[in-house]
């Protein structure tokens, strides 16, 4: 097992996941498995518990793992699939350690940082590293290991420490340590303090980085990297210019273009030559830029003063627009300023609405926004404009249909309305009510299609699914729509085509296609399986119809 670990200084949000899971698509596109890990030095057990404007999105992963938003990265642009372990957190590493400690595992001895909690840190990793991630069963040949925060902060030190050992445990040849940092322009001049300070710090807790990944405006120029290859001890070969792209997906390339696959094989001694074969994904990455249709879609959110809040959701739009060939164009939309005409930015967040080809309302928790919601789900029903709900969308859809087709008034969710007449939306009951982290509905669950039209043609989700008669999708709920409303809803129209294996629970609602062009609604998180080369089917459903595309496709593979 050859380990690759990834640090930040200067500053976060650099874009150290976006740089390991690229460092990772151009290693699989030379023929190596790898799998990740990330390490976060919040004291949390996991991500499940923060405010999303606190830490962005919370990715699910399949075994129902509540993870950092990173991890959705990996997964997306490494086609793997990762478990709750490849997430380790101070928090994780303290209990593990406390519980042991308790029981009586270390003999009586003294507790410390050193060498306990390291050596924890170091088994958790090699253990982790060892577990299979993508569908042949075969364990990885790289491990990458991304660490948190920036070098210096007192979280992280453990970790480092932990690192700092690691390497003579798994042998030089086997661990290569980078570093992403900073290289800010000021006066048209690039900077290298900065990466000279983070470089020294890093040194100064014994570890020495042998590739440096400058993050900039603009590419570096050889005069920078010679500069900082002076002041760290790092070959100049090995200081790379990570500057801004047009997307993402261009960064596999960035990296081959300057020999990083090259410098891995001589740093970890591979014993073969790699020689990574992007083609396809270079050509995804360049049809991006090639759409010359416009979609735009409204996103009905009550965190968007965070994007990162949504972070899988504009994924899977952006996987889904690059299937369908078109530039996505995504309008924010406040889902409260859609209440009331005396709510801030009213008049401009309808305007956004109605101009939008079609609208996706994403999860959430709390009442704010709420009625928004339920307001744009009516919009949208009855002016016929392309619609997908997600877990808490899809409660909207349903409560918005029972109060303006059934005719149920007082329709609402007991979350928001515990003693509403007509409960539409219910606490499931197997769920604590007490304790709040891990205790939702999580993980992958398989859903079934229940549902043909009269002439026996599939539904369309199913479609869009592939026909397949049952599918895994991922979780992240307490309430579900109530099992005892759910044949009234459907006997009025409101179709619900796909249901849990019980058949109790209900997974999917759509309206017919002779009714609306595209208007579903699914409890799960489809965004979290969407990937650039393989879009998820309700997203890619939603572009499809806005850009009208669908009636085409569905002729095309319905069957």
């Amino acid at each position: 097992m050859k380990y690759i670990a990834v640090t930040g200084g200067v500053v976060s949000g650099l874009g150290k996941g976006v740089t390991i899971s690229s460092m990772g698509r151009m290693l699989q596109a030379s023929g190596v498995k790898v799998t990740a890990i990330k390490i976060d030095p919040y004291l949390n057990v996991d991500a499940g518990t923060m405010s999303p404007f606190e830490h962005g999105e919370v990715f699910v992963l399949a075994d129902g793992g509540e993870s950092d938003l990173d991890l959705g990265n990996y997964e997306r642009f490494l086609g793997i699939t990762l478990t709750s372990d490849h997430n380790i957190t101070t928090g994780k590493v303290y209990r593990k350690v406390i519980l042991a400690e308790r029981k009586g595992d270390y003999l009586g001895k003294t507790v410390q940082v050193v060498p306990h909690i390291t050596d924890c840190i170091q088994d958790w990793i090699e253990r982790v590293a060892q577990i299979p991630v993508d569908p042949s069963g075969q364990v990885a040949e790289v491990c990458l290991i991304e660490v948190g925060g920036t070098v210096g902060d007192i979280e992280s030190s453990v970790f480092l420490e932990a690192l700092r050992q690691f390497q003579f445990r798994v042998g030089f040849e086997s661990f290569c340590l980078c570093f992403v940092s900073l290289v800010p322009v000021l006066s048209d001049e690039q900077k290298t303090k900065p990466t000279q300070h983070g470089v020294r710090d890093l040194r100064s807790l014994g570890l020495s980085p042998q590739v440096i990944f400058c993050r900039s405006t603009e590419p570096l120029l050889d005069a920078t990297k010679q500069k900082i290859s002076l002041f760290c001890h790092v070959p100049a070969s090995n200081v790379l210019s990570v500057h801004d792209v047009s997307n993402v997906y261009f960064v596999p390339s960035l990296l081959k273009s300057q020999n990083l696959h090259m410098i891995l094989q001589e740093e970890l001694q591979f014993g073969r030559s790699l020689i990574p074969g992007l083609t396809s994904w270079t050509v995804m990455a360049k049809s991006i830029e090639t759409a010359t249709q416009e979609v735009t879609i409204a996103l009905i959110g009550k965190y968007n003063g965070l994007q990162d809040s949504y972070l899988s959701v504009i994924k899977a739009l952006r996987h889904a627009s690059i299937a369908c060939h078109v530039r996505l164009n995504l309008e924010w939309v406040e889902a409260s300023s859609l209440e009331s005409d005396t709510a801030e930015g009213h008049a401009e967040a309808w305007d956004k609405v109605k101009a939008a080809q079609g609208v996706i309302i994403p999860g959430g928790f709390g009442s704010r926004g709420w009625e928004g919601k339920i307001i744009a789900a009516n919009y949208c029903r009855e002016n016929k404009v392309p619609l997908l709900g997600v877990c808490l969308g899809f409660q909207a859809i349903v409560v918005e249909y029972c109060r303006n087709v059934l005719l149920w008034e007082k329709a609402d969710s007991t979350e928001f309305d515990e003693n509403t007449a007509h409960p539409v939306v219910i606490f499931m009951p197997e769920i604590d009510k007490e304790t709040m982290g891990g205790t939702m509905r999580l993980g992958a669950r398989n859903t079934k299609f229940t549902h043909k039209y009269e002439d026996g043609s599939m539904s369309t989700a199913q479609v869009l699914y592939g026909g397949k008669e049952i599918i895994s999708e991922r979780h992240r709920h307490r309430y579900e729509v109530n099992p005892e409303k759910v044949e009234a809803v459907h006997s009025k129209g409101l179709l619900l085509v796909g249901r849990d294996e019980s058949g109790e629970r209900m997974e999917i609602a759509e309206l017919p296609r002779d009714v609306h062009p595209f208007y579903i609604g699914c409890q799960f998180h489809p965004e979290f399986l969407s990937r650039p080369l393989a879009p998820s089917p309700p997203f890619h459903g939603l572009i499809l119809a806005a850009a009208g595309q669908l009636d085409d496709y569905l002729k095309k593979n319905m069957k």
